[in-house]
């Protein structure tokens, strides 16, 4: 019986996930500081659960040892945790910048060192980071966020190399925007939020989300796009850098 560990698996695009995995017989982990969730989605899909703050690297440890005890192996180690903020940069706090970094990046760095030794141990395992389209541009009002996304592409495309070598794959997930409670984010220095953004734009659900990560579970690419949105942006960022920017700078003037 295969089986992945998702942080962040009690609500949204984790959640979503979960079921999706759980729906194929998979045994499904889940770490999340939200334990009143966490206990929920545990019931519903007979899961094992940890609380975890993946900010914190001495939780990583007893989480998925406690995991990999009880089935044997680890598949797949989800990373999808996140946050963000929502707001010019100065309307963006230092301590809600450092928050993105320590838990966008800094969690993704401390899932892939705790996960190593079981992923080395199981063949033909995934290590799967959701990182997101905002990751391919350097996203107005997300500086931050979009900032810790490109990181989490580029530690993926690392690790996709060195991993190689022990036989591990690395995929690298990259939502447009999906209907979670992200959307609802700002920061306290507007009332506005990430769900202001999305206007005129579409809006994918966790499903699809779901479905994509469980393409990049059995696949063997390392970038995988949620939304024909997002693989549009990726498309014109790469080939038409320079018009796509100035359509960036006129949105954001006016």
């Amino acid at each position: 019986m295969r089986s992945i560990f998702i942080t962040g698996g009690a609500s949204g695009i984790g959640l979503a996930a979960a079921r999706r995995f759980a729906r194929e017989g998979w045994t499904i982990g889940i770490g999340d500081i939200d334990e009143t969730g966490m206990r929920r989605a545990a019931s519903e899909l007979s899961a094992y659960a940890a609380p975890l703050d993946v900010r914190d690297r001495g939780r990583w440890g007893p989480a998925l040892d406690g995991f990999v005890a009880q089935i044997g192996r680890l598949d797949v180690l989800l990373n999808n945790a996140g946050i963000a903020r929502y707001g010019m940069f100065e309307e963006v706090s230092p301590a809600e910048a450092d928050l993105q970094v320590d838990i966008n990046v800094k969690g993704v760095i401390n899932g892939a060192y705790a996960a190593l030794p079981h992923l080395k141990a199981t063949a033909g395992s995934r290590l799967i980071n959701v990182a997101s389209c905002a990751g391919l541009f350097g996203s107005p009002g997300l500086a931050v966020y979009s900032a810790t996304k490109f990181a989490v592409r580029g530690l993926s495309e690392a690790l996709d190399v060195e991993f190689a070598r022990h036989g591990i794959g690395v995929a690298c997930v990259m939502p447009w925007f999906v209907e979670t409670p992200i959307l609802d984010s700002g920061s306290a220095g507007t009332n506005r939020t990430i769900r202001d953004a999305t206007a005129g734009q579409p809006v994918y659900s966790v499903d699809e989300a779901a479905e994509v990560i469980w393409q990049a579970a059995h696949g063997r690419e390392r970038d995988y796009i949620v939304g024909k949105a997002g693989r549009q942006v990726r498309f014109a960022s790469k080939w038409m850098p320079e018009r796509f920017r100035r359509r960036l700078k006129a949105a954001v003037m006016g």
